[in-house]
């Protein structure tokens, strides 16, 4: 069961790291990326939003810096390492 849990960990940082990775690209409505990036957000976004809800993301002029992933990251790399270790 402990490895099960370190696998879903793992495969779960990995959906994370690409959809921070994917936010960076414009994103045609219709397209092939559309459905992928929809999919990413479905899976992370239950976790992010009550991040960024005690964190909003930081004005910087026109642009805001969501600080959301990368602390549902260093949090879930600690328990990773808690558990799984």
């Amino acid at each position: 069961m402990g490895t099960l849990l370190c696998r879903a960990g793992e495969v779960y940082l990995i959906i994370l790291f690409a959809r921070i990775v994917i936010s960076w690209f414009p994103i045609s409505p219709n397209s092939a990326m559309a459905s992928v990036y929809g999919v990413l957000y479905t899976v992370t976004e239950p976790v992010l939003a009550p991040i960024r809800r005690i964190i909003p993301p930081t004005g910087m002029g026109g642009m805001g810096l969501d600080w959301s992933p990368l602390i549902a990251t260093i949090a879930l790399v600690l328990v990773s390492r808690a558990l799984c270790a």
